[in-house]
């Protein structure tokens, strides 16, 4: 998944082309990313039965409207919002390109849509849900605007 290293001429400790981290510190966050992204799967992947099931968004986004007041719902939704925050971290820490907001966006919805999609191919016994697609979405590019503005204000500036 880590695109391979580039060797460049000069002081060692030398900055990647499109990266904002040294070499070692690039494999320490692609390390990191790898187990993250584990633990996704582990988390997302475990066979709970057999098939799978559709969730209707209207009655989903009814069930998370009207359940707020129950810790089983408001779990859900911090869970579903909080599935790819480490990830999107890393990667935005990781890859320069992503610390723009369309770019970003489009791969939080590509994961999002991505977990889902292996839901019903893997037959898993998941239920498959849009709303949990853009909840995963959702919280991946606010982790990732967060290390962006960090970066930022750290001194750590894109050059992509």
């Amino acid at each position: 998944m880590t695109p391979p290293a580039v060797r460049l001429p000069g002081r060692p400790g030398a900055r990647t082309p499109g990266t904002s981290s040294p070499p070692s510190a690039r494999a320490a966050l692609a390390v990191l990313l790898t187990a993250a992204l584990a633990a996704v799967a582990a988390v997302t992947l475990t066979p709970e039965g057999r098939g799978w099931a559709w969730a209707s968004p209207a009655a989903e986004l009814r069930w998370y409207a009207t359940g707020l007041d129950s810790t089983a719902t408001v779990l859900q939704l911090v869970g579903n919002a909080g599935l790819l925050v480490v990830p999107a971290a890393l990667a935005v820490l990781l890859w320069l390109p992503l610390r723009r907001p369309a770019r970003l966006t489009a791969a939080a919805l590509a994961a999002g849509a991505g977990i889902e999609l292996l839901q019903l191919v893997l037959s898993v016994g998941r239920v498959v849900s849009p709303l949990d697609a853009l909840l995963n979405a959702g919280g991946a590019v606010a982790a990732g605007l967060l290390v962006t503005w960090g970066a930022r204000r750290g001194g750590v500036h894109p050059r992509a």
